[in-house]
């Protein structure tokens, strides 16, 4: 009998029986495809020098000026900006106490305790919760602590009650000091912390959680009358140029919360000091996002505070607010000869999870629409458009924009707009959406890779409650394939942009950016990566068995990058059986394995097309599946080719 080419369509189908899938691929990790066939997904490689403080949610890449390519990151404890791998502090601060002179007290507010890191800080209705960060200046030296040690230093805040909170500092005491650290002492309180996980529920029941006087009455370990939310905090980033200083500032806002802006100062490129918040004419106190739309030149608020407010301060989840045309701190309708400023409100839905613009035009997503808001130019400045009122969105980072083509991730299925929304059909539906942690919906994060003709998303399934896989959406080929988040490989922001040479992403195992498509390696370790094929017959029916004598193996190995005297290797590994509900056979008659290793011919100096010429294996079966990966070797990269095997029938019966 001749050789069997073993080719298979390309992508990864789960949402088929692995026999009914004859032909094609059944299970993949840290593999992706070009022009149909599988090969190792690119290494990746730390970026920044130091980790951050929180869990990174958004990446935003911009000029501030010609040369100068900086990176905003948003944290749940933090906003930091990149300038060459290091990462620059540049959170807001809530409040400043200094002195006798603040209402909050600040002199001689320091106590030690003998042999201790933790120190106690007095300082009287001092508004922080545990989780907040807060640094000082003009602190002396206390108990036996240096300055150095308190001053420039950020501190984790653990709140003991309203005129209390400990820090830790790098030095243990010597003596225990009461009141300590001099007059004239600066406290600085960076804008409160957010949730890195989030939460939610009714909680308990017992007084004073709405027990006594709730209707049905409640009582301990009962659920509570009103339920609780603990969001995760989201931080979105805009940029703006200033043609006054030739330099294009940042504009963020943390969901819900003010907007804040970080000017370049003509100490550029760094410091430039920390963000503050916007001020203006009837600037919204609170909002939802922001986002400068480039076609319009106005910056826009999605889900704000009213004009006009007062305080307290409500937010409207579906109104949207956008500032002067020529003024970005002119929120003011009330004069439009002077102020294009003004308003509208979203009519599908009850709150705006998201807004990202394209191209002249703005989608809106609520939890069950997408509205298109598009600039008019005329005295109404803005117009909506329904596009959708049949749709979700799973969370507020499952949004990418590629080639001016929005895709989304829904909470049953993926979607597409393209001048209409369409949902994406997808073999791995199944797969992804019978194991999600949907009440960790908002961790997804969506990605591109435009080099690859690749969209990502990151989530975390089902049970647990940090990201842990991954799904691709290959446009160019229209083809599924996925993985999961071993080897340091968990991401909760992404950024693919054409300013930077790499993709990027932030950790969620080490808190670090790393640059991808940056070498074939997990960071400094070998990467794991392997593709299963699905069942097929080796006689056409499956009728007669089969015996396979001999593999013919087509594998390129370039780009390989092992050391002096280590030649790339793949596995290949054959899984005969009999029965498609059958356990595989991992050994013959012989006991001989059915893993073969494919490694490029020895002394051989281009790594590309350079393989084992053919490994011996016996095994008889109806049925086979094929796998290739590579795991434990440093500076391996495979693709696969058209392997052979040769078989020869052997009877009906076994």
């Amino acid at each position: 009998m001749p050789l069997k080419k073993l080719i298979f369509k390309p992508g990864v189908n789960r949402d088929q029986t692995n026999y009914t899938g004859e032909g094609g691929w059944w299970e993949c990790n840290k593999v992706r495809f070009i022009s149909g066939y599988p090969q190792k997904l690119g290494g990746w490689l730390k970026y920044s020098v130091t980790a951050y403080l929180g869990v990174c949610r958004t990446l935003f890449n911009w000029l501030a000026a010609p040369n100068y390519n900086y990176l905003a990151l948003g944290t749940s404890s933090k906003i930091y900006v990149d300038n060459g791998g290091t990462l620059n502090d540049i959170t807001p601060f809530r409040n400043t106490y200094t002195g006798a002179s603040s209402p909050q007290d600040t002199d001689n507010c320091i106590a030690t305790t003998d042999t201790l890191t933790t120190v106690t800080v007095n300082i009287n209705t001092h508004g922080a919760v545990t989780g907040d960060y807060m640094t000082f200046a003009g602190v002396a030296a206390v108990g036996g602590i240096p300055a150095t040690s308190f001053n420039g230093v950020q501190f984790y805040v653990t709140v003991v009650n309203a005129n209390q909170f400990t820090i830790t500092v790098d030095t243990a005491a010597t003596s225990t000091v009461a009141a300590g650290g001099g007059t004239g002492i600066t406290a600085y309180f960076y804008i409160p912390s957010g949730n890195a996980v989030a939460s939610g529920g009714t909680g308990w029941g017992a007084p004073p959680w709405g027990g006594s006087g709730t209707s049905p009455t409640t009582g301990w370990g009962i659920a509570a009358a009103t339920a609780i939310s603990n969001p995760l905090r989201y931080v979105y980033f805009a940029s703006r140029y200033d043609g006054s200083t030739n330099y294009t500032d940042l504009l963020f806002n943390i969901r819900n919360g003010p907007i804040y802006e970080w000017s370049v100062s003509p100490g550029f490129p760094f410091p430039s000091g920390n963000a503050i918040e916007l001020v203006g004419t009837q600037v919204p106190q609170q909002v939802g996002q922001i986002l400068y739309d480039t076609y319009s030149g106005i910056l826009m608020a999605f889900g704000a505070t009213p004009y006009g407010a007062g305080s307290p301060y409500t937010i409207e989840p579906l109104l949207v607010r956008w500032a002067s045309q020529d003024d970005y701190t002119n929120w003011d309708p009330a004069t439009p000869a002077s102020s294009t400023a003004g308003f509208l409100t979203i009519q599908t839905g009850s709150n705006i999870l998201r807004a990202v613009s394209n191209l002249g035009e703005i989608l809106v997503f609520t939890e069950r629409s997408v509205t298109s808001v598009t600039f008019t130019g005329s005295s109404d400045v803005f117009s909506q458009k329904l596009i959708s009122s049949d749709m979700s969105l799973i969370g507020t980072n499952a949004v990418v924009v590629v080639n001016n083509v929005y895709y989304w991730m829904g909470t049953d299925k993926f979607f597409m707009y393209n001048g209409r929304v369409e949902t994406i059909p997808c073999t791995l539906l199944q797969h992804v959406f019978n194991n999600i942690n949907f009440a960790q919906g908002g961790q997804v994060v969506g990605g591109s890779i435009e080099r690859f003709f690749e969209v990502w998303w990151f989530y975390c399934s089902s049970g647990a409650t940090v990201v842990d896989k991954y799904v691709v959406y290959n446009y160019d080929e229209n083809i599924w394939y996925y993985g999961d988040c071993t080897e340091g490989m968990s991401r909760t922001a992404w950024s693919d942009s054409p300013l930077r040479q790499y993709p990027q992403g932030a950790s969620g195992d080490d808190n670090y950016l790393y640059n991808h498509e940056q070498g074939v390696d997990a960071d400094t370790l070998p990467m794991t990566s392997y593709i299963t094929s699905n069942n097929f017959d080796l006689e056409p029916d499956g009728q007669k068995f089969m015996l396979v004598r001999r593999l013919i193996p087509d594998v390129s190995f370039a780009r390989s990058t092992t050391a002096a005297g280590v030649s790339p290797t793949v596995d290949f590994t054959l899984y005969p059986r009999n029965f498609p509900g059958s356990a595989y056979m991992t050994s013959n008659a012989e006991g001989e394995d059915f893993s073969r290793a494919v490694t490029q011919a020895p002394g051989s100096t281009v790594a590309v097309e350079q393989y084992t010429d053919q490994v011996y294996v016996r095994a008889r079966a109806r049925q086979m599946g094929v796998s290739i990966g590579s795991s434990g070797v440093l500076g391996v990269n495979w693709q696969l080719g058209s392997p052979r095997i040769d078989v020869r029938e052997d009877g009906t019966r076994g």
